[in-house]
């Protein structure tokens, strides 16, 4: 598409979609250049060759980003290795085995490598187990999806998320703890009835602090307390 025109007809197809026909490749590029447009090939097995006016700059925009908008919705698989022994002890099979799940938990694909040493690629059985475990230990989110392989003194197997395994969402960072729970709104303390004022005052002969508040008039002070006397000097001296 976009390539020089070498021909002497093409099938012309107008800037609105419609039909022109077959005329001499001068005329067609005649009319796209009066149109302001360009003339471009779109179809080149064709008998003629099939051409459209458009404008070709708008045209590559649109589909670079179209492009970019496939490209972004697309999720990569990627393809993880994890090697084990014939004779893993249970420690490392279950941390290994964490690792698998977290995995295919993301959408990812494990390979699934056992490496022989020594004499034990005489018995492969061992590593067949090996990976008989690993399977049963995830098969409730994983799949065969590569039966077991000798390749050299090593076996190969490929496992994959079953259908229906969500990829987990990221968590939302924040730069501190969530808000806690909310409390339920406490109700307004009602104002102390004129009845409570009254046997207020009627006790202590003065209007109560809360009942003065609530009338608006100032709490009275409270009486200092009496000074102790001091002893007589004369007194004091004559015991002297």
């Amino acid at each position: 598409m976009g390539r020089r025109i070498r021909v002497p007809e093409v099938r012309v197809i107008g800037a609105d979609g419609a039909q022109i026909g077959v005329i001499p490749t001068h005329e067609a590029l005649k009319l796209a250049e009066e149109a302001g447009f360009e003339l471009v090939e779109v179809n080149p097995r064709a008998a003629p060759p099939v051409c459209k006016i458009m404008d070709f700059g708008k045209f590559k925009y649109e589909t670079s980003k179209k492009e970019k908008a496939s490209r972004k919705h697309q999720t990569t698989v990627v393809l993880k290795e994890i090697k084990l022994r014939p004779k893993t002890d249970e420690h490392d099979f279950d941390f290994k085995v964490k690792h698998i799940r977290r995995f295919l938990g993301e959408g990812n694909k494990c390979k699934l490598v056992i490496v022989f040493r020594g004499r034990e690629i005489v018995h492969p059985e061992t590593g067949q187990a090996m990976l008989d475990s690993v399977v049963k230990a995830v098969g409730d989110i994983a799949m065969v999806e590569q039966r077991p392989m000798m390749e050299g003194r090593r076996m190969v197997m490929i496992i994959g998320p079953r259908g229906g395994v969500i990829r987990p969402a990221s968590p939302v960072t924040g730069s501190g703890p969530g808000p806690g729970p909310s409390r339920p709104p406490t109700a307004p303390s009602a104002p102390p009835s004129s009845a409570q004022t009254s046997a207020a005052t009627a006790t202590s002969g003065a209007p109560a602090p809360a009942a003065a508040a609530a009338s608006g008039a100032p709490a009275p002070a409270k009486p200092a307390a009496p000074a102790p006397a001091a002893a007589p000097a004369q007194a004091a001296g004559s015991k002297a």
